[in-house]
Protein backbone atom coordinates (compact mmCIF):
# COMPACT_ATOMS: atom_id res chain seq x y z
CA UNK A 1 0.00 0.00 0.00
CA UNK A 2 1.16 3.37 -1.15
CA UNK A 3 1.79 5.80 1.69
CA UNK A 4 1.13 9.72 2.64
CA UNK A 5 1.70 12.18 5.48
CA UNK A 6 -0.95 13.09 8.39
CA UNK A 7 1.75 15.48 9.71
CA UNK A 8 4.34 13.58 10.93
CA UNK A 9 2.96 10.41 10.82
CA UNK A 10 3.35 8.18 7.40
CA UNK A 11 -0.50 6.74 6.71
CA UNK A 12 -1.79 4.38 4.07
CA UNK A 13 -2.84 6.22 0.98
CA UNK A 14 -6.08 4.85 1.35
CA UNK A 15 -8.07 4.94 4.63
CA UNK A 16 -11.46 3.46 6.40
CA UNK A 17 -14.22 5.57 6.79
CA UNK A 18 -15.45 3.77 9.87
CA UNK A 19 -18.64 4.55 10.48
CA UNK A 20 -21.24 2.44 8.11
CA UNK A 21 -20.84 -0.09 10.81
CA UNK A 22 -21.95 1.71 13.72
CA UNK A 23 -24.74 3.84 12.30
CA UNK A 24 -28.71 2.91 11.08
CA UNK A 25 -27.84 -0.65 8.72
CA UNK A 26 -24.69 -1.52 10.56
CA UNK A 27 -23.45 -5.32 10.50
CA UNK A 28 -23.83 -7.71 13.03
CA UNK A 29 -20.27 -7.32 15.32
CA UNK A 30 -19.09 -10.52 13.74
CA UNK A 31 -19.29 -8.84 10.09
CA UNK A 32 -18.19 -5.68 11.57
CA UNK A 33 -14.91 -6.97 12.93
CA UNK A 34 -14.31 -8.72 9.76
CA UNK A 35 -14.77 -5.36 8.04
CA UNK A 36 -12.14 -4.03 9.96
CA UNK A 37 -9.49 -7.02 9.77
CA UNK A 38 -9.87 -6.64 5.89
CA UNK A 39 -8.80 -3.32 6.21
CA UNK A 40 -5.85 -4.28 7.86
CA UNK A 41 -5.09 -7.09 5.77
CA UNK A 42 -5.41 -5.14 2.78
CA UNK A 43 -2.73 -2.76 4.68
CA UNK A 44 -4.91 0.24 5.58
CA UNK A 45 -3.43 2.19 8.85
CA UNK A 46 -5.82 5.23 8.64
CA UNK A 47 -9.20 4.20 10.49
CA UNK A 48 -11.33 6.91 10.60
CA UNK A 49 -14.15 6.97 13.65
CA UNK A 50 -16.23 9.42 15.73
CA UNK A 51 -17.61 9.62 19.30
CA UNK A 52 -21.14 10.27 17.50
CA UNK A 53 -21.06 7.59 14.77
CA UNK A 54 -23.90 5.33 16.96
CA UNK A 55 -27.61 4.61 16.87
CA UNK A 56 -28.49 6.84 20.03
CA UNK A 57 -27.89 7.67 23.76
CA UNK A 58 -27.88 4.08 24.05
CA UNK A 59 -24.96 3.10 22.70
CA UNK A 60 -22.49 5.94 23.11
CA UNK A 61 -19.31 5.69 21.58
CA UNK A 62 -20.63 2.13 19.68
CA UNK A 63 -17.70 2.85 16.62
CA UNK A 64 -14.95 3.58 18.51
CA UNK A 65 -15.41 0.52 20.67
CA UNK A 66 -15.56 -1.68 18.19
CA UNK A 67 -12.35 -0.43 16.48
CA UNK A 68 -10.79 -1.05 19.87
CA UNK A 69 -12.28 -4.59 19.96
CA UNK A 70 -11.26 -5.19 16.32
CA UNK A 71 -7.59 -3.92 17.42
CA UNK A 72 -7.00 -6.14 20.05
CA UNK A 73 -8.19 -9.18 18.51
CA UNK A 74 -6.52 -8.93 15.27
CA UNK A 75 -3.39 -11.30 14.99
CA UNK A 76 -1.45 -9.09 13.03
CA UNK A 77 0.84 -5.69 14.10
CA UNK A 78 -1.08 -2.68 14.44
CA UNK A 79 1.20 -0.04 16.25
CA UNK A 80 1.61 1.88 12.80
CA UNK A 81 -2.08 2.04 12.93
CA UNK A 82 -3.68 6.27 13.06
CA UNK A 83 -7.09 5.69 14.51
CA UNK A 84 -8.41 9.44 14.29
CA UNK A 85 -11.73 10.40 16.14
CA UNK A 86 -14.15 13.35 16.67
CA UNK A 87 -16.16 14.66 18.67
CA UNK A 88 -18.21 17.80 18.90
CA UNK A 89 -21.40 15.85 17.24
CA UNK A 90 -23.97 14.42 19.71
CA UNK A 91 -26.59 11.76 19.19
CA UNK A 92 -30.29 12.84 21.59
CA UNK A 93 -31.90 9.71 22.62
CA UNK A 94 -34.18 9.70 19.05
CA UNK A 95 -30.96 9.43 17.20
CA UNK A 96 -31.18 12.51 15.83
CA UNK A 97 -27.73 14.93 15.15
CA UNK A 98 -27.05 17.70 17.20
CA UNK A 99 -24.16 20.05 18.04
CA UNK A 100 -21.81 20.86 21.42
CA UNK A 101 -18.53 22.75 20.32
CA UNK A 102 -17.75 24.03 23.74
CA UNK A 103 -14.87 23.78 25.67
CA UNK A 104 -16.40 21.96 28.59
CA UNK A 105 -17.87 19.59 26.10
CA UNK A 106 -14.98 18.56 23.91
CA UNK A 107 -12.88 18.26 26.50
CA UNK A 108 -15.21 15.43 28.36
CA UNK A 109 -15.28 13.55 25.11
CA UNK A 110 -11.80 13.55 24.69
CA UNK A 111 -12.07 11.88 28.06
CA UNK A 112 -14.38 9.22 27.02
CA UNK A 113 -12.58 8.08 23.64
CA UNK A 114 -9.34 7.88 25.25
CA UNK A 115 -10.88 5.45 27.56
CA UNK A 116 -12.86 3.51 24.22
CA UNK A 117 -10.22 3.48 22.50
CA UNK A 118 -7.93 2.42 25.20
CA UNK A 119 -5.06 4.74 24.69
CA UNK A 120 -2.90 7.16 26.15
CA UNK A 121 -3.13 9.83 23.72
CA UNK A 122 -5.59 10.40 20.38
CA UNK A 123 -3.51 9.86 17.68
CA UNK A 124 -5.26 12.64 15.32
CA UNK A 125 -8.33 14.22 17.25
CA UNK A 126 -10.99 16.20 14.62
CA UNK A 127 -13.11 19.03 15.77
CA UNK A 128 -16.93 17.12 13.68
CA UNK A 129 -18.48 20.24 13.12
CA UNK A 130 -19.02 24.16 13.85
CA UNK A 131 -21.46 25.01 16.33
CA UNK A 132 -22.66 27.94 15.51
CA UNK A 133 -23.74 28.65 18.97
CA UNK A 134 -20.14 28.58 19.94
CA UNK A 135 -17.55 30.73 18.70
CA UNK A 136 -15.37 28.38 16.44
CA UNK A 137 -12.00 30.05 18.13
CA UNK A 138 -13.18 28.71 21.52
CA UNK A 139 -13.62 25.63 20.29
CA UNK A 140 -10.48 25.29 18.52
CA UNK A 141 -8.89 26.51 22.04
CA UNK A 142 -10.06 23.36 23.70
CA UNK A 143 -8.25 21.10 21.01
CA UNK A 144 -5.29 23.36 21.73
CA UNK A 145 -5.51 22.76 25.41
CA UNK A 146 -6.09 18.88 25.15
CA UNK A 147 -3.43 18.86 22.39
CA UNK A 148 -0.71 20.93 24.74
CA UNK A 149 -1.57 19.08 27.68
CA UNK A 150 -0.88 15.55 25.44
CA UNK A 151 -3.98 13.90 25.54
CA UNK A 152 -3.95 14.52 21.38
CA UNK A 153 -0.97 13.82 19.36
CA UNK A 154 -2.43 16.52 16.70
CA UNK A 155 -5.54 17.98 15.36
CA UNK A 156 -7.78 18.14 12.57
CA UNK A 157 -10.88 20.00 11.59
CA UNK A 158 -13.85 18.83 9.76
CA UNK A 159 -16.57 20.42 7.72
CA UNK A 160 -14.64 23.91 7.45
CA UNK A 161 -14.36 26.41 5.25
CA UNK A 162 -10.91 28.15 4.23
CA UNK A 163 -11.29 30.98 6.76
CA UNK A 164 -12.02 28.54 9.51
CA UNK A 165 -9.07 26.53 8.15
CA UNK A 166 -7.12 29.48 8.31
CA UNK A 167 -7.85 30.27 12.42
CA UNK A 168 -7.63 26.85 13.14
CA UNK A 169 -3.81 27.42 11.99
CA UNK A 170 -3.26 30.46 13.63
CA UNK A 171 -4.49 29.06 16.44
CA UNK A 172 -3.23 25.60 16.24
CA UNK A 173 -0.26 25.86 14.48
CA UNK A 174 1.99 23.05 14.08
CA UNK A 175 -0.78 21.03 16.25
CA UNK A 176 -3.21 21.44 13.19
CA UNK A 177 -2.47 18.87 10.71
CA UNK A 178 -5.54 17.92 8.85
CA UNK A 179 -8.97 18.83 6.80
CA UNK A 180 -12.28 16.31 6.82
CA UNK A 181 -14.45 17.91 4.33
CA UNK A 182 -17.06 15.99 1.93
CA UNK A 183 -15.91 15.54 -1.64
CA UNK A 184 -16.82 13.27 -4.02
CA UNK A 185 -17.35 13.35 -7.98
CA UNK A 186 -21.19 14.64 -6.53
CA UNK A 187 -19.84 17.03 -4.70
CA UNK A 188 -17.10 19.03 -5.76
CA UNK A 189 -17.00 22.11 -4.05
CA UNK A 190 -14.89 21.51 -1.62
CA UNK A 191 -12.09 21.73 -3.83
CA UNK A 192 -11.06 25.16 -2.45
CA UNK A 193 -10.30 23.80 0.39
CA UNK A 194 -8.59 20.71 -0.81
CA UNK A 195 -6.74 23.31 -2.70
CA UNK A 196 -5.67 25.29 0.49
CA UNK A 197 -4.61 22.09 2.37
CA UNK A 198 -2.02 21.30 -0.51
CA UNK A 199 -0.13 25.33 -0.04
CA UNK A 200 -0.60 24.91 3.74
CA UNK A 201 1.01 21.22 4.10
CA UNK A 202 -1.75 19.70 5.27
CA UNK A 203 -3.71 16.66 5.04
CA UNK A 204 -6.89 17.23 3.07
CA UNK A 205 -9.49 13.91 4.00
CA UNK A 206 -12.63 13.36 1.75
CA UNK A 207 -15.62 11.99 3.56
CA UNK A 208 -18.26 9.84 1.69
CA UNK A 209 -15.77 10.36 -1.23
CA UNK A 210 -17.99 7.59 -3.24
CA UNK A 211 -20.88 9.97 -2.50
CA UNK A 212 -23.51 8.75 -5.74
CA UNK A 213 -21.28 6.25 -7.04
CA UNK A 214 -22.90 3.42 -4.70
CA UNK A 215 -20.50 2.83 -1.57
CA UNK A 216 -22.36 -0.59 -1.15
CA UNK A 217 -21.61 -1.39 -4.79
CA UNK A 218 -24.79 -0.16 -6.45
CA UNK A 219 -24.03 1.77 -9.12
CA UNK A 220 -26.23 4.46 -11.52
CA UNK A 221 -25.17 5.83 -14.56
CA UNK A 222 -24.67 9.71 -13.63
CA UNK A 223 -21.48 9.68 -13.66
CA UNK A 224 -20.54 8.12 -17.15
CA UNK A 225 -16.79 8.88 -17.09
CA UNK A 226 -15.84 6.74 -14.19
CA UNK A 227 -18.07 3.96 -16.03
CA UNK A 228 -16.01 4.67 -18.83
CA UNK A 229 -12.82 4.48 -17.36
CA UNK A 230 -13.74 1.47 -15.11
CA UNK A 231 -14.15 -0.07 -18.59
CA UNK A 232 -11.33 0.62 -20.09
CA UNK A 233 -8.87 -0.70 -17.08
CA UNK A 234 -11.41 -3.32 -16.09
CA UNK A 235 -11.72 -2.29 -12.56
CA UNK A 236 -14.76 -0.74 -10.47
CA UNK A 237 -16.06 2.53 -10.79
CA UNK A 238 -15.14 3.08 -7.64
CA UNK A 239 -11.69 1.60 -7.78
CA UNK A 240 -11.48 4.74 -10.30
CA UNK A 241 -13.31 7.36 -8.42
CA UNK A 242 -10.64 6.83 -5.11
CA UNK A 243 -7.83 6.80 -7.99
CA UNK A 244 -8.69 9.95 -9.17
CA UNK A 245 -8.77 11.44 -6.04
CA UNK A 246 -5.09 10.35 -5.45
CA UNK A 247 -3.99 11.89 -8.98
CA UNK A 248 -5.74 15.41 -7.77
CA UNK A 249 -2.89 15.77 -4.83
CA UNK A 250 -0.42 14.07 -2.49
CA UNK A 251 -2.10 15.42 0.54
CA UNK A 252 -5.50 13.77 -0.73
CA UNK A 253 -6.07 10.50 1.56
CA UNK A 254 -9.72 8.90 1.25
CA UNK A 255 -11.51 7.59 3.56
CA UNK A 256 -14.30 5.75 2.25
CA UNK A 257 -16.79 3.84 4.07
CA UNK A 258 -17.53 -0.15 3.91
CA UNK A 259 -19.90 -2.51 6.05
CA UNK A 260 -18.33 -5.64 3.75
CA UNK A 261 -15.05 -6.89 3.67
CA UNK A 262 -15.15 -7.41 -0.16
CA UNK A 263 -15.79 -3.55 -0.22
CA UNK A 264 -12.80 -2.19 1.68
CA UNK A 265 -10.74 -4.86 -0.73
CA UNK A 266 -11.53 -2.93 -3.96
CA UNK A 267 -10.94 0.58 -2.03
CA UNK A 268 -7.48 -0.39 -1.21
CA UNK A 269 -6.09 -1.50 -4.71
CA UNK A 270 -6.88 1.92 -5.62
CA UNK A 271 -3.93 3.30 -4.09
CA UNK A 272 -2.13 0.92 -6.76
CA UNK A 273 -3.67 2.34 -9.70
CA UNK A 274 -2.20 4.67 -12.19
CA UNK A 275 -4.23 6.69 -14.30
CA UNK A 276 -3.25 8.28 -17.68
CA UNK A 277 -3.17 11.88 -17.80
CA UNK A 278 -5.80 11.95 -20.72
CA UNK A 279 -8.30 9.62 -18.16
CA UNK A 280 -7.74 12.53 -15.16
CA UNK A 281 -8.29 15.01 -17.48
CA UNK A 282 -12.05 13.31 -18.14
CA UNK A 283 -12.67 12.77 -14.69
CA UNK A 284 -11.61 16.50 -13.94
CA UNK A 285 -14.36 17.39 -16.23
CA UNK A 286 -16.95 16.72 -14.58
CA UNK A 287 -17.52 12.92 -14.72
Amino acid sequence: MPARRIGRVEVSAIGLGAMPLSVRGRPDERQAIATLHAALDAGITLIDTADAYHLDAGDPGHNESLIAAALAAYGGDTSDVLVATKGGHTRPPDGSWALDGSPEHLRRAADASLRRLGVEAIGLYQYHRPDPAVPYAESLGALKELYDAGKVRAVGVSNAGPDRIRLARDILGEALVAVQNQFSPSFRSSLPELELCAEMGLAFLPWSPLGGMGEAGALGSRHRAFHEVAGELGVSPQRVCLAWMLALSPCVIPIPGARRAVNVRDCALAAGLALSAEQVARLNAGG
